[in-house]
């Protein structure tokens, strides 16, 4: 596939009303704010347009100095699919553009992913997602319903994402359960690409009941029958910041020499 056909959009989905911490993209980390680290971080990778998507004029006028492309979106989005397919319909994008949602409160996502999870979705024309997932290795994380995970097939599609331990090991999960060495187990990492034309149909549908279920929004395309892509993630992922805690280690990190981050 040629390059020019292989290009994507990045967007950053950057919502200033955290439940759990408000003005979240706003968080001062070595002197800036979160969302122009994840900015600076995108424009590493490979897209050949990197946008940020807010619904607060704070945000953006935080972003002007650093010259960023942002639009403006409405405040009652669900989630940052949702933005995505409004950004999607406001740049009038093909219905073949991919785009990268890229998280706005992961400052030290890696632009090697980035770059993964777009080809990932250019490699297999009949997915409308493509995501990324990487191995679970303890007992915890397998059973931390805040850690969403996922099965997929021999191609790589996904089945079912879940907030409960899956698969389930009926021979080996007696108490206390026990992690069996396998690649069985995947965490779901939040990145996605997707395929402008998708986002166009998802901002139609009412939520599935297994979304409502489990509280994941990608159930909803697997309900509608559309085939998500997951590949195993290329790097480590160091995660975002969904609490003060996460924001504390995030700091840190940021004030470690480069080579320990």
């Amino acid at each position: 596939m040629a390059e020019s056909q292989r290009s994507f959009l990045a967007v950053i989905p950057a919502r200033y009303a955290s439940s759990r911490l408000p003005g979240k993209p706003l968080a001062e980390i070595a002197g800036e704010p979160m969302v122009a680290h994840v900015w600076r971080r995108a424009r590493c990778s490979s897209a050949s347009r990197v946008v940020v998507a807010t619904d607060d004029v704070r945000i953006r006028d935080a972003l002007s100095p650093y010259g960023a492309e942002v639009v403006m979106t409405r405040h009652d989005h669900a989630s940052g699919t949702d933005r995505l397919a409004e950004v999607a319909a406001t740049l009038a994008l093909d219905d073949e553009a991919v785009l990268v949602n890229v998280q706005g409160d992961e400052p030290l996502v890696p632009p090697a992913l980035i770059d993964q999870v777009a080809a990932r979705l250019h490699d297999d024309p009949g997915a409308s997602i493509a995501t990324l997932a990487e191995p679970i290795v303890d007992v915890e994380t397998l059973f931390n319903p805040n850690v969403v995970k996922v099965v997929r097939a021999l191609s790589g599609r996904a089945l079912y994402f879940s907030r409960a331990p899956i698969p389930w090991d009926r021979e080996h999960f007696a108490a206390p359960p026990e992690l069996l060495e396998t690649d069985a187990w995947l965490r779901h990492i939040g990145l996605y690409a997707y395929r402008a034309g998708f986002l166009a149909d998802y901002r139609e549908w009412a939520p599935a009941p297994l979304e409502r279920l489990e509280q994941l929004e990608q159930l909803r395309a697997l309900h509608h029958g559309h085939a998500i892509q997951v590949a195993l993630a290329a790097e480590p992922n160091p995660g975002g910041v969904d609490t003060v805690q996460d924001l504390a280690r995030l700091r840190e990190l940021f004030e470690a020499p480069r080579g320990e981050r």
